[in-house]
Order: C-alpha cells, then structure tokens, then sequence
C-alpha cells in the first residue's frame, strides 16, 4: 500500500496575522499544484494570535500538530521549509521536535525537505536570485529608473555565517542577471548579534556605505531577502523604519522595495521540487 504523506508547510511563526494568512494561501495553492495535501503551520509563536482574528481558524505549531498527527494515527509527514536558507530553525529546532514525536511514536515517519535555496549555500537554487531579478526588473520599469540606480539586498541577519553566504552568494547571482541595470549592489542585514564573532552580517542597512556623490541618493533600490510579511518585513516593519531612518538622515532621498520572495509565482516550482525531493529519495530506500 502507498504511504499517504502529510506535508507540513512550516515556517518561523510570526504574531502578525498576515504572515499566517500568506502562509496559509501558499500551502493551499501548492496543495492543489501537487495533488497532496499541504498544511500551515509553524514552528513558534503563530498559536498564539486569536483565533477569530483568523477567520475563526486557530493557527498550530509543529510540536501541537505532531501531537495531534500521533493521536488520530498519522505517521507519514512531509516537513517542507518556509525559509531560504539551512537556518538554525530546521537544523536545531525541527530536530529537536522530531526526535520528541519519535520518543512519543517511534513509528512515526518525518521527512524534511531542503530550504528553498537547498542545503548548500554556496551553490544555491538559481531560481531564488531569478525572482529577485524579476521583481527588481519590475521595479526599475514600472518608476521608469535609470541604470544609475542603487541596489541593497536586505536579510534579518543570523548567529550562523552560512546564511550570510547565501545572502552574499544569491547578490552575486542577483548582480549577473540584472548587468548593467544598476550601478553597484550591496548585500546586507537588517540587524546583527553584538561581537566581532558576528562580523560577517556587516554592513548593516542602517549603514550601509553609499556614494553621496552617486544619483543613487535619488531612489534606492531595496530588495527584500525576506519570504512573508511579519514584524520585520511587513509594511511599517523594522526594515521600513531603518529607511526611513535613511532618509530623515539625508543618506537617501527614497527607496523603493521588492515584492516579498514567497509572492513570485515561480516559489511553487521550487516547492514541488523540494517535496519530490525527498519522495524520490523515499522511493530508492
């Protein structure tokens, strides 16, 4: 008989009801895209917003569904990320939360797929730094901006230096495809862990080194290394509040963002693809 598995489509967790809305709209088309069912959920904090702020439809958490999954007799899961990179999150944590199912089930079957932009992250999925490309494209046509432009790539920033490869990694990519579109790009982070042990998210976008000379003060270009809104990257963020704190200090005289990465339609082809992933790897044991 097939194994029937459950994909659990996970990320971080936020408080902000939009990012568990966003979260849920994306498990429900790759749902349909794969024919199997996909469900939202989280790893922290999203079960704790009020249910009827979510359309009467309470949020869960990983170790809750887990739980859940083990008293009505499920033991094929699929643990798909929600992130970009091999964060700590699904190193650390998701283990953690598995090896606790597994003392509670020890049939229990727990897949994890890689991140979006795989396990290495000096050679990351190109797909990531092509819908970058695309929404920054978008941008420079639709303000009609001159190749002069300014570009900042921005992510959270992370104890762990893989992640700041991949930031630094995927500008690289993000610089070949755009050319000549713009005239210098700047991979940063929103904000870093005290210490030179955590060097490697420098420069910080509240300082990131602009040429005043440059017509780069004119618009700056941000594109968000960011999947959903939330606290961070949602509108009126801590990413907004650091540009605008840019601005009022004169580095800049306006910015404009991307769209958010989970919102380019090419994220369920990466999807897929990390869910069969695993699936094919099933089929070979």
């Amino acid at each position: 008989m097939k194994k029937q598995y459950t994909v659990l489509l996970f990320d971080n967790g936020s408080l902000r009801t939009n990012a568990t809305f966003a979260l849920r709209a994306i498990a429900s088309n790759l749902s349909e895209q794969l024919g199997m069912q996909v469900e939202p959920v989280s790893l922290l904090h999203s079960h704790k917003i009020e249910p009827e702020k979510l359309n009467g439809e309470p949020a869960t958490i990983i170790r809750r569904r887990f739980k859940h999954g083990i008293a009505n007799g499920e033991h094929h899961f699929i643990c798909l990320p929600l992130f970009l990179g091999p964060s700590l999150a699904i190193t650390d944590y998701l283990m953690e939360l598995i090896k606790e199912a597994k003392v509670l089930c020890p049939e229990i079957e727990i897949l994890v797929a890689p991140p979006l932009a795989g396990w290495d992250v000096h050679h990351p999925d190109a797909r990531i730094a092509r819908i970058l490309a695309d929404q920054v494209n978008a941008l420079i046509k639709q303000h009609d901006l001159a190749n002069t432009l300014s570009l900042v790539l921005v992510d959270h920033g992370s104890p762990i230096e893989k992640l700041a490869i991949l930031r630094n990694t995927v500008t690289n990519q993000l610089k070949e495809l755009l050319q000549d579109s713009v005239s210098h790009t700047i991979a940063c982070s929103m904000e870093r862990r005290e210490g030179d042990a955590y060097a490697f998210n420098d420069p910080l976008l509240e300082s990131i080194p602009i040429e005043e000379t440059s017509k780069s003060l004119e618009t700056l270009v941000v594109a968000m290394f960011f999947l959903l809104p939330g606290r961070h990257a949602g509108e009126g963020g801590d990413v907004d509040e650091i540009l605008q704190g840019l601005v009022e200090g004169e580095k800049i005289k306006n910015f404009i963002k991307t769209d958010l990465i989970a919102t380019h339609p090419l994220i369920y082809s990466i999807l897929e693809d990390r869910v069969k992933s695993v699936l094919v790897g099933e089929s070979k044991a």
